[in-house]
């Protein structure tokens, strides 16, 4: 197994600031002592919701995505208030999206969204015992999806779901009732 160094940073420099992220660009020195640039957009740490009914179904959130420039079916999420706790997040996010109330969380993971380009952390967590309410998001246009695990699989490898968080999600979750004979888990 090959021994993997650090890059160790030369200088850095923000060449972006924005509301939601900062850019920055890296000078940094290889193993083999030349130096190279990298682009690093810097991004607060976020949570992704795999919002699960009482009778199985996963809440999705389908809304229009700018950088994607297509209408996605995505699990809720989003950033990570400060002083907010990953836990509060989700509570205040399921709200926001979905309008529904968390009962109970469980975290399942957590994983770096696209490590070549962002430090964007993602934070996976498993909501239950779930009460409807009305959404308060006020910036997107979002339309509140229930499906069944077979129905979302489907869903995915259609196309329709094509973020990592959600396929990411989905694939947890589904794998997590892997050989369970509950018939509310299929459509």
């Amino acid at each position: 197994m090959a021994d993997i160094q650090p890059e160790p940073t030369l200088s850095s420099e923000t060449v972006f600031s924005g509301k939601l992220i900062d850019v920055r660009k890296d000078r940094v020195r290889l193993p083999n002592g030349k130096s190279t640039e990298r682009e690093i957009v810097i991004h607060p740490e976020v949570i992704a919701v795999v919002p699960v009914l009482d009778d199985g179904r996963v809440v999705f959130v389908r809304q229009y995505r700018k950088a994607a420039d297509r209408v996605l079916l995505e699990l809720p999420a989003g950033g990570i208030d400060a002083g907010e706790t990953a836990e509060e997040a989700v509570r205040r996010e399921m709200v926001e999206e979905t309008g529904y109330r968390v009962g109970s969380t469980r975290f399942l993971t957590r994983f770096y969204s696209s490590p070549g380009f962002t430090t964007e952390l993602m934070h996976l967590f498993l909501a239950t015992d779930l009460e409807p309410g009305d959404a308060t998001e006020e910036t997107d246009q979002i339309e509140v999806v229930t499906l069944s695990v077979d129905g979302a699989l489907r869903r995915m490898n259609g196309g329709e779901m094509a973020d990592a968080k959600t396929i990411l999600g989905v694939l947890f979750y589904a794998r997590s009732l892997a050989g369970a004979t509950n018939p509310r888990h299929s459509s």
